[in-house]
């Protein structure tokens, strides 16, 4: 049997579909703009969701003039390495902090997250000569060395293991696995919902990031999505293509939106878990 909702359940749930579709408007009016061909010369006012006159040219236009094709398989490239190689180190030292007990674990972890409290523009520059001093820049070396600094995916690990039964490991350690067949075996496949939530955050992060490759990338065959996207509407900023700029930016929104879409309903439980220490 369901339970009947409440006036106030029903009104908090009246609100919030309210907020969803106030947030959901201006993602629907910038399709809508990419796909009305009145829009090539200046923005339709009022502003309509339905196209008076749909085409998918803005759309071609885009990949006609500016090489997007080759800046979606260098994002790709990048993000996918910055993700594998953080949640992997998240996922290691959250293990670490959580169940091996060694000195100065705790003043490490504290350390550790206060590096939150640097803003990422101050870390960018010593970063950048450092890694400029090496030879780094144009490679994936310049992405792939600072996401082995997951602190946040670190925080997030640890809080989450916190959750699962210590047991596991002991019974494994007594049973003669070893700490890596532990690690690897029992609790990687129990943290499904934290590494959803860490591949959501860190894909994210990387795909909308524009000042760290525009220091590291100054090769044109490198350039990321977003630097391609900027380049376009700066190039294009004399003439008015609303309809142009809003389908480029509708591309580069299209795979993190599927992304989430698919992993979503992972990241309230782990958020969730994150915060419970049983």
């Amino acid at each position: 049997m369901f339970r009947q909702a409440t006036w106030g359940q029903w009104c908090i749930m009246v609100l919030l579909s309210i907020g969803a579709v106030i947030m959901l408007i201006p993602f629907l009016w910038m399709v809508s703009t990419s796909l009305d061909g009145k829009a090539m010369t200046q923005v339709p006012f009022p502003p309509r969701l339905i196209p008076e006159e749909p085409t998918w040219n803005s759309y071609v236009i885009p990949f006609a003039n500016v090489p997007l094709a080759r800046y979606f398989l260098n994002s790709f490239l990048i993000a996918l390495c910055e993700v594998s190689v953080s949640v992997l180190s998240a996922l290691m030292a959250g293990y670490a902090f959580s169940l091996l007990r060694f000195r100065g674990a705790r003043g490490l972890f504290l350390f550790a997250l206060g590096t939150l409290m640097i803003p990422p523009e101050v870390a960018m520059i010593p970063s950048f000569l450092l890694l400029n001093e090496w030879g780094m820049t144009n490679s994936l070396w310049a992405f792939l060395l600072p996401s082995l600094a997951a602190v946040i995916g670190t925080f997030l690990v640890k809080q989450y293991m916190d959750t699962l039964p210590a047991e596991l490991r002991d019974a494994a350690k007594v049973d003669g696995a070893s700490e890596w067949t532990v690690f690897w075996r029992i609790y990687v496949p129990l943290s499904g919902p934290v590494i959803a939530t860490l591949v959501i955050l860190q894909f994210l992060w990387s795909w909308n990031d524009v000042l760290w490759p525009l220091l590291m990338l100054s090769h044109p065959d490198w350039y990321t999505v977003q630097i391609g996207v900027a380049m376009f509407v700066h190039d294009s900023g004399q003439r008015i293509l609303p309809a142009i700029h809003m389908a480029v930016a509708v591309l580069s929104l299209l795979p993190v939106l599927i992304l989430y879409l698919l992993l979503q309903r992972y990241v309230v439980q782990s958020i969730a878990y994150s915060g419970i220490k049983q």
